[in-house]
């Protein structure tokens, strides 16, 4: 330990990174292995003694190093709406920076990955082209009030129509109470058969697909019966 011959660089010196040709500051020093390494610009490699040089002893060519400062608005689980694409929502499953770099122009252009929620189709958009609904930590809140909205847009239609296989049922006799004719009840159920498959692909939920399934066997009971039992 006493034998332990003094650091050639201390932290604070500035250095050249010589294989390289960049400069930054020692900002650790590690005795390893029975020698000193170095820590420059607080970075995650070592450099040893030999492959630093003080700045102000360089002789060889300075690679500028660019840092460049990216603030991005949105991120990953984020509900976002998209230029072009009326009323779907988007969430936000990955994103990147492109770096621009010309002799007289320089610019970054942020590119965003979505996913559809109502069906997974796979999107690409810049920033001026979202608009945000939901940040990702309150994304399964804002679901949830989207699914509640959706229902009760759907009142006037249907006013018994709620979540549960017992209300189907109601809904069902309903419909046959107002609507005699065959082709009728067929597009009132699907209509029902809609209304929930767009909710189970919003909260893939199983109980609304159990009720899709009570729809199609119900159709299939009325073509196979030509409408005669269809309670």
């Amino acid at each position: 330990m006493n034998n332990r011959k003094k650091a050639k660089y201390n932290i604070g010196d500035t250095v050249v990174i010589i294989i390289y040709g960049t400069v930054g500051k020692i900002t650790d020093v590690k005795w390893l292995d029975d020698m000193y390494v170095y820590e420059v610009n607080k970075s995650e490699g070592l450099y040893v003694e030999s492959s630093l040089q003080l700045l102000s002893d360089y002789k060889g060519s300075i690679v500028e190093k660019e840092h460049v400062d990216i603030e991005y608005q949105y991120f990953i689980g984020d509900l976002v709406q998209i230029k072009g694409y009326g009323t779907d929502i988007f969430k936000i499953v990955g994103f990147r920076t492109e770096i621009w770099r010309y002799k007289e122009d320089a610019w970054e252009d942020v590119i965003y990955e979505l996913s559809r929620m109502n069906d997974g189709e796979w999107l690409e958009a810049s920033e001026e082209e979202i608009t945000l609904l939901a940040d990702a930590e309150s994304a399964e809140a804002f679901i949830q009030k989207l699914g509640t909205l959706y229902l009760m847009n759907k009142k006037e239609k249907l006013p018994e129509l709620k979540e549960s296989k017992a209300t189907f049922r109601k809904a069902e006799k309903d419909l046959l109470a107002i609507k005699q004719d065959k082709q009728e009840l067929i597009d009132g159920l699907l209509d029902i058969y809609n209304d929930y498959q767009i909710l189970y692909r919003l909260f893939q939920d199983e109980e609304y697909k159990y009720i899709m399934r009570m729809i199609i066997r119900k159709l299939k009971n009325l073509a196979e019966n030509d409408g005669k039992s269809t309670v």
